[in-house]
């Protein structure tokens, strides 16, 4: 039986459908990821499954044995109390029975009682079953593994920030045992570490998670399932984001192929019908009514056009090429006060490269972009510019595009050489429509912003993109638009970003943080983790040591591979071979082959041959063998 059935599902705010006719059945165990535009009702869906709201149609079942959590049902209630105590709440239960426990311990010293003892039995069972034995330590492994410190667990509540406390909810409801959790953005305030430590806990969870979510490479390390809502419609299919994402691209090139047959059909009646109406006569008018019902029930089986990737269209032109050498960095070091961000950093950038910078949070990754950028002082350590670097820089806070200024006018007064017609074209582009340019700076989005600053970068034609989380308001079909253009950008990227699945699609080189060490490595994020994950968190060793390593126990275990299968195919030789020879010493020694002599001759050399052969096999299968 479902833990969720929603059948013919329909839901909306007053005369707004945000979408119609959904359905799905969530079983136990399963991982549902859940995408679509902001706005689109994904929120939505989890108020009508939590019983938040009612569905304006059908119906959303979620019957009596399913429990549903939400970070929302473990919102920190008393901030007096350390992070750890509240997380023990989510426990009280197994604290209850440990307290009845230790009573009963306390009585049964007295004296055996039997029906105490039945009692204690019962309740032990219970206990454990309830993760009664390491309930203590698995709330502080979870705080432990959305990044607080020994120190932050051991804090009051109300001496940590809206981050930690969400933290602390998303702790409570992972440790909560519900049958099915909601999560909302999961991801949001977790360093690459804690999101790791997430995507590894819900892949054990006992129980089903449906999880909203604009990280993609998390969806495709946590789940299986995939819903999205969009135009109206809710489509559910087996499969990570990425499989999902495939699907939806056939899924849309069948539709568009069927709507395209259709309207041809359509246009084939209609011309028919005014040939009819021509001929004016009373069975023709009969004709055309039959006709014009059949073209509503064919435009009723017309596939609503999907606008993809939000329809935004971002292309990054070079106005002019930089030299071969785009930026040289020698023993770049930094620290504030007493803390050491990075210290020695050394590597050459040519033209075309993207590299992307990774860390933990609070490492310095956006410190260094503005050491680069010469908005910062180094404490050691030179920065070169090659020739003809024209320099796009993409701010995080967007702090300079919160004016009161209306769209429009930011853009115009920072490119006054373009007309309107031509700023609302570009505009239009990046989804800037209609009345949507008159809208002020400080009215909009972080989404809306984050579009404004790619438009006027783009607008400028530079050659080498310092970038700084990108990617963090963007919704997903925004993403994928952006790391196309950063794809076919013929110029050169330096980007810091979170975004793994944004990385590993564009990066060509990974400058990542160690300690207090910065270290180059040529690929995406998958070859960033295949280095990381061979080597011990303790080894020290340079990149290039800890590369050539890597690819030393890969080239060895392609080695062995091949001397596993040669060695099979060796020993199957020899078989084959001293079978052969077997037969032929069996017939040499027919009475009727010794009166002939050229088939003895024949069936002579044909063993020497093979004898041959067979010590050529042998001493090969001695070498394979040690």
């Amino acid at each position: 039986m479902p833990l969720v059935s929603a059948q013919n599902v329909t839901a909306g705010f007053l005369d707004s459908v945000l979408f119609r006719d959904a359905c799905f059945d969530i079983q136990k165990n399963d991982r549902v990821g859940l995408i679509g535009a902001n706005g689109v009702g994904k929120t939505t869906l989890f108020k009508l499954i939590l019983g938040q709201l009612e569905p304006t149609e059908g119906t959303v079942s979620v019957p009596e044995f399913t429990r549903v959590g939400n970070v929302e049902q473990h919102t920190c209630s008393d901030f007096s109390v350390s992070a750890y105590e509240e997380v023990l709440k989510v426990y009280a239960d197994v604290s209850a029975m440990e307290k009845e426990l230790e009573a009963l311990n306390e009585a049964l010293s007295a004296g055996a009682d039997p029906a105490l003892i039945e009692r204690q039995e019962t309740l032990r069972e219970r206990f454990e079953a309830r993760d009664g034995l390491s309930y203590r330590s698995r709330a502080r492994s979870a705080l432990t593994g959305l990044g607080f410190t020994l120190e932050e667990t051991d804090m009051p509540v109300g001496k940590l920030s809206g981050g930690q406390r969400t933290k602390i909810s998303l702790a409570k409801l992972l440790l909560s045992g519900a049958d099915l959790i909601l999560l909302d953005e999961p991801t949001n305030h977790l360093d690459t570490d804690s999101v790791e430590w997430l995507e590894n806990f819900l892949k054990k969870y006992v129980g089903a998670a449906i999880v909203i979510s604009h990280d993609r490479y998390f969806l495709d390390r946590t789940t299986e399932k995939t819903m999205e809502i969009e135009g109206g419609r809710l489509f559910f299919t087996k499969g990570n984001y990425s499989t999902y994402h495939k699907l939806k691209q056939e899924r849309i090139l069948t539709e568009q192929r069927e709507n395209e047959k259709t309207e041809k059909e359509i246009k084939r009646i209609e011309a028919m019908i005014e040939q009819q109406r021509s001929f004016g006569r009373e069975r023709n008018f009969i004709t055309i009514a039959s006709k014009e019902k059949q073209i509503e029930r064919l435009k009723a089986t017309l596939h609503e056009k999907v606008r993809m990737a939000a329809e935004m269209k971002l292309r990054f032109p070079v106005a002019i090429e930089s030299g071969n050498e785009v930026l040289t960095v020698h023993g770049l070091s930094k620290r504030f006060g007493e803390k050491k961000l990075f210290s020695d950093v050394s590597f050459l950038l040519k033209k075309h490269e993207k590299l992307f910078i990774i860390g933990p949070n609070g490492c310095g990754k956006t410190t260094f972009l503005r050491v680069v950028m010469n908005q910062i002082r180094a404490d050691a350590g030179s920065i070169d510019y090659g020739a003809n670097v024209r320099v796009g820089y993409f701010e995080q806070t967007q702090s300079s595009l919160r004016s009161g200024k209306t769209v429009l006018a930011e853009v115009y007064d920072r490119f006054p050489s373009m007309t309107v017609p031509q700023l609302r074209n570009v505009l239009a582009a990046f989804l800037f429509r209609g009345d949507d340019i008159e809208k002020h700076m400080d009215e909009l989005s972080g989404g809306e912003r984050a579009k404004v600053a790619l438009l006027e970068i783009m607008l400028r034609g530079c050659n080498l993109l310092i970038l700084d989380e990108p990617t963090n308001h963007l919704d997903i079909a925004s993403r994928e638009v952006l790391e196309e253009a950063l794809r076919d950008y013929e110029g050169t990227v330096i980007a810091v970003s979170h975004d793994r699945y944004f990385i590993n699609r564009v990066a060509t080189k990974i400058l990542y943080f160690d300690n207090e060490t910065m270290r180059v490595l040529d690929g995406n994020y998958e070859d960033y983790l295949a280095i990381r994950d061979a080597q011990p968190a303790e080894t020290k060793a340079p990149e290039k040591e800890k590369k050539s390593e890597y690819l030393q126990k890969k080239e060895a275990e392609k080695a062995e591979k091949q001397r596993k299968s040669r060695l099979a195919k060796v020993e199957k030789e020899l078989a084959e071979t001293e079978e052969r020879i077997k037969n032929v010493e069996a017939e040499l020694a027919l009475p009727s082959t010794s009166v002939d002599y050229l088939r003895v001759t024949e069936l002579t050399e044909t063993l020497a041959s093979l004898n041959e052969r067979l010590d050529r096999l042998t001493e090969e299968w001695v070498e394979l063998a040690e």
